[in-house]
């Protein structure tokens, strides 16, 4: 239970309201998971949900605050829940209490005005400047509700490219640094709050890092998930840890286990999802590894190649039918790494040349990109995309680049901001009408800004009847 024995000496009151086109239920079930916070409310730098489950009185969350360039923690407790009309949270930090009301008013069936009232108290300390802290936290207040009705309208189209982006991917260095947690945080609109209910969504790698984020955003989102690994302990473990943060219930998250480098495997597992659920809305390949030392799979390929390219072609294949009963999507991970690289058709399995485990990986996203608009281009009834995360600080990395990993620690990306972009694709109904679009931070990105590193109409076909004749060995 949350305690605070704060000796009150000031109290500053705000109160703002906003009208947002949602119904009222969408709205109280958003705004009940305080851990949303960090997604509309620019002084929340992270946001988490301490109890287990769906929220309810008596949840807990703890919050890390952007405050004058310091991170300053926060505990919340949510002491009253009564939908769809009223929230009540109580909060606490070193010096100060937060009283927070939420009241929701439908106008009518698509139309909900939500009135947000804080009260702040103070102890003596931080009471001095308080003359000085009133008009900031106006300030601050006004951003969060503005943050929270963005946050809350539906996605209409995409955001466009600014011209300094366009201009920073030319010089790449400065498109580069965006790949750190601050291109995350500069997003003007991180919400997530398109509800997915009842749609079947496959996550190939969700026992950790950005496929678990993924999984329990979407369960958070109404999604019956599907987590895909090779570890039947650690994907048991993944599937609590989904129920946990999203409170969905069990039955609405499934585990399959399928070695996610072997074509058998995958031939397995691909039937066995068709038959099983006959209709998919949303496959993500995430699965992904980078490996130091060149070995072979079992079936003969270069690992690096199998799961991150060869796999991911093979489930996709195996998977159309049930995608586009559902006009489904289907969004394949790829790496900023591909943009130092070209395609080496003459040398897949990377044996020509001393083996670099990351040139190996980023080649195969390179690949798996090139890969994803020839799917496009023929299987209209199915969206395609890619994507890349950024640098993100996931336990993959932390194992596979570990030097990398160290320097960069305090800039990555964590796991969820990682994941944003593929929830976001997933769930938007926004028009993802560009074909086959390169998305990073929900936005289309060029494939290619080095010389001699696009990918011709030539070689996307000679890659694909590579691919073709490589996956037909397996059958």
């Amino acid at each position: 239970m949350l305690v605070s024995y704060l000796r009150v000496v000031a109290m500053i009151t705000l109160q703002e309201t906003i009208t947002v086109a949602r119904p009222i239920a969408d709205c109280f079930r958003y705004l009940v998971d305080f851990s949303t916070s960090e997604q509309w409310d620019p002084s929340v730098y992270r946001a988490e949900k301490l109890t287990p489950g769906a929220p309810q009185a008596g949840t807990e969350f703890a919050l890390i605050l952007n405050s004058a360039g310091r991170r300053v923690p926060m505990r919340y407790l949510l002491r009253t829940a009564k939908f769809p009309q009223r929230i009540e949270l109580s909060g606490s930090g070193t010096g100060f209490c937060a009283d927070d009301v939420i009241e929701l008013r439908a106008l009518d069936n698509n139309l909900t005005e939500i009135r947000y009232q804080a009260k702040l108290s103070f102890d003596k300390n931080m009471s001095r400047a308080e003359s000085l802290l009133k008009p900031w936290l106006i300030r601050m207040g006004r951003r969060a509700v503005n943050g929270l009705q963005r946050a809350l309208t539906l996605d209409t189209q995409v955001a466009p490219r600014s011209l300094a982006e366009v201009l920073a991917y030319k010089t790449i260095l400065p498109a580069a640094l965006s790949f750190t947690e601050r291109g995350y945080l500069a997003m003007r609109n991180k919400g997530l709050s398109n509800y997915v209910d009842g749609k079947r969504i496959i996550i190939t790698g969700a026992t950790a890092g950005l496929g678990l984020a993924a999984a329990a955003e979407l369960a958070r989102l109404g999604a019956n998930v599907v987590l895909l690994g090779r570890d039947a302990l650690r994907l048991a473990s993944a599937a609590k840890q989904v129920q946990d943060f999203s409170g969905a219930l069990a039955e609405n998250i499934d585990i399959v286990e399928a070695e996610l480098s072997s074509l058998a495997e995958i031939r397995r597992v691909g039937a066995l999802l068709n038959r099983r659920y006959g209709q998919i809305d949303v496959l993500i390949n995430n699965a992904g590894a980078l490996f130091q030392q060149h070995a072979l799979t079992d079936e003969g390929h270069e690992r690096a190649l199998a799961i991150n390219l060869l796999c991911p072609w093979l489930l996709t294949e195996q998977l159309l039918p049930s995608l586009a009963r559902s006009r489904g999507r289907v969004i394949n991970v790829a790496s900023g790494g591909m943009y130092l690289q070209s395609l080496r058709l003459d040398d897949m399995q990377f044996v020509q040349e001393s083996y670099d485990g990351s040139k190996a990986y980023a080649r195969a996203k390179r690949a798996l990109v090139a890969v994803t608009e020839y799917q496009a281009q023929h299987n209209p009834a199915v969206f395609f995309g890619s994507m890349h995360p950024g640098w993100a600080a996931t336990p993959g990395v932390a194992q596979s680049l570990p030097a990398f990993n160290q320097r960069m620690q305090r800039w990555l990306r964590d796991s969820r901001m990682g994941a944003d972009t593929m929830v976001w694709l997933a769930s938007s109904q926004a028009p993802l009408s560009t074909p086959a679009a390169f998305w990073f931070d929900r936005r289309p990105r060029p494939t290619a800004v080095l010389p001699g590193t696009a990918v011709s109409a030539e070689q996307q076909a000679a890659l694909i009847n590579w691919l073709k004749s490589q996956t037909a060995a397996a059958s």
